[in-house]
């Protein structure tokens, strides 16, 4: 498979340097098998809380944190020593920042892959119906929900503008174990008792918190991963109408896992001149 050429912004003094920008999603498999393979790794996540995902090993530092926006990453990107791989494995729904990383990127001249979730079966034929897409959260206002006991899995961050657009009975929702999340989710106006904080588990919470809230409808994004993966299967399984909010189009392709780390190879591997 063609290499992209080795850009300014990727050292040669550090070939095996990779900066992995990713959640608790695919990213700490990913980052156990670029360490596996020998790479040096700098792994980037938003909450501290999804530091502890990520097993500490050698060759593997974390930077829990927000990235500033494009000069921040700039900054990053051309401190010594560099990297030969930047690798965004962010959230599918994380357009901001995939954005900037490849507009810092291409300024720098540095070699960047994104990981491309695969999307799953968008009508299965197990579910009792198939699943509602929605184009944003602006489409919840051509929905009829007024009898539904709607649950939110979509992100603490978009729980106000859901609940602004729906007409539902009530609303409740599963959110990350953090402060910040917490936070936003009281402010959107959720009581206490309308709440849980927890992570994806296997979905014996999920179906128990559904019967407890006797959820009739369940809200959550096309993502690809385990998390829709999971609400699919506690939707089939209880005999929920399922909606989804559709996977926002990126403007840059992306690689499937297995291609992805094909494209990475292993640190040891030649580096082509420029």
């Amino acid at each position: 498979m063609h290499r992209p050429h080795l850009g300014q912004g990727a050292s040669a003094a550090q070939p095996g340097r990779i900066w992995l920008i990713s959640g608790t999603g695919e990213g700490p498999s990913l980052a156990g098998e670029l360490l596996r393979r020998g790479w040096q790794l700098r792994v980037s996540v938003v909450e501290a809380s999804a530091a502890r995902a990520y097993r500490p090993q050698p060759g593997l530092e974390l930077c829990p944190g927000a990235l500033a926006g494009p000069e921040a990453i700039t900054g990053i990107l051309e401190a010594p020593p560099g990297f030969r791989w930047v690798v965004d494995a962010t959230h599918p729904f994380a357009c901001l920042i995939s954005v900037q990383l490849r507009q810092a990127c291409q300024a720098s001249g540095q070699r960047l892959l994104r990981l491309e979730r695969p999307r799953l079966d968008s009508s299965p034929r197990s579910l009792p119906a198939s699943p509602v897409l929605l184009d944003g959260l602006e489409s919840l206002t051509q929905l009829d929900l007024g009898g539904d006991r709607l649950l939110l899995a979509i992100g603490s961050r978009h729980l106000a503008g859901a609940m602004a657009r729906s007409n539902a009975a009530a609303h409740y929702a599963r959110i990350l174990d953090n402060p910040t999340s917490l936070q936003l989710a009281l402010s959107a106006g959720l009581p206490d008792g309308h709440l849980a904080c927890l992570r994806p588990g296997d979905g014996r919470l999920e179906q128990a918190l559904c019967r407890h809230w006797r959820i009739t409808t369940v809200l959550c994004r096309e993502s690809g991963g385990r998390t829709e993966q999971l609400w699919r299967q506690v939707s089939q399984e209880l005999g929920l109408r399922l909606l989804l909010l559709r996977r926002p189009d990126s403007e840059a392709p992306g690689l499937p896992m297995a291609e992805l780390l094909e494209q990475l190879g292993y640190p040891g591997e030649g580096v082509q001149p420029r």
